[in-house]
């Protein structure tokens, strides 16, 4: 099934969008419309802004006038939050003003929809807080991952995290439960990561010397006989870079069905390891730029990572 939207819209450019891509911003508009359609109209011209052709990574500005032709949409099901959902997720919420909503995100919630996903941590959000006219996330956690994550209300809060982000700038601390007898304190591991598709069309991640430079830091917080809880910083932010680097040093990460050591993980399921141990627990943010000064949060421990370390002691 499909509809067809019969008229040319015309839309305004307010500070919200500004320096936004088009691609993405007609991406977010026309939720119901399959990319390639997208990236077609644009290509075409058919995408005017100010009356002019425009590519698709051009970044509008406040004022722009959007010409948006006539298109075909997918007709797609509407999905509520559950109540239970929607339950968690309010419980969840760390902070939150009219610049920024943080939340201890919890483990086995994708951050955004897609790939089966009906709801992601963003569109749930989006169904939750509607009187909300921007909401987009920061950065990204693994799904399997729990913690601090940070969701920007205003456009020029989320491109000052994302700078951020890109130079390395805030300070993100994750504990996370490893195999093995830890010897010795930090240490700092410097392999380069790249990704990696399978012929089954998963995505993997492995240390190669052609990669992109990663750096993680790993410090020691209570040494058990066969285990270690370690504090991880992230020097730079690259898809599944501590569970790789903790693979690539001989200690994986407990629970990690896709890097981890299948042993180590069926000897803690009895002691209630269900879920990968890796906590986002800290971060901290510098938007003194703004005018909102440095900011650091914490998210608690889940009680059931926290009931496998009582077992262990």
């Amino acid at each position: 099934m499909s509809e067809q939207n019969h008229k040319v819209h015309f839309i305004c450019v307010d500070n919200n969008h500004q320096q936004q891509r088009i691609d993405n911003f007609l991406c977010r508009y026309l939720k119901k419309v399959p990319k390639t359609h997208i990236y077609k109209i644009i290509r075409k011209g058919e995408v005017r802004v100010n009356k002019k052709r425009i590519k698709a990574n051009y970044k509008l500005q406040n004022g722009d006038t959007i010409r948006i032709p006539p298109v075909i949409s997918a007709q797609a099901k509407n999905y509520p939050v559950s109540d239970n959902l929607r339950g968690v997720l309010e419980q969840a919420i760390l902070f939150e003003d009219n610049n920024l909503l943080v939340v201890n995100k919890p483990a086995g919630l994708a951050v955004h929809g897609g790939s089966g996903v009906q709801h992601g941590l963003i569109e749930s959000l989006r169904q939750i807080r509607p009187e909300e006219r921007f909401m987009e996330l920061a950065h990204r956690l693994d799904r399997e991952t729990s913690g601090c994550i940070l969701i920007a209300k205003k456009r020029a809060v989320l491109l000052n995290l994302q700078q951020q982000f890109r130079a390395q700038s805030c300070d993100k601390r994750y504990l996370a439960l490893c195999c093995g007898y830890w010897q010795g304190g930090s240490r700092q591991v410097n392999a380069p990561l790249k990704k990696n598709t399978l012929q089954s069309g998963e995505r993997v991640v492995r240390v190669n010397s052609q990669g992109k430079p990663s750096q993680s830091v790993f410090s020691p917080i209570k040494k058990f006989s066969d285990y270690c809880l370690l504090q991880v910083i992230l020097k730079t932010g690259r898809t599944h870079q501590i569970r790789v680097h903790a693979q690539h040093i001989g200690h994986a990460l407990a629970g990690d069905e896709k890097y981890g050591n299948f042993a180590c993980n069926q000897r803690l399921k009895p002691l209630g390891l269900t879920r990968m141990f890796l906590h986002a627990a800290q971060i901290r943010i510098d938007l003194k730029g703004l005018g909102l000064g440095e900011k650091i949060f914490h998210a608690p421990l889940p009680q059931s990572l926290q009931q496998v370390l009582d077992n262990l002691t």
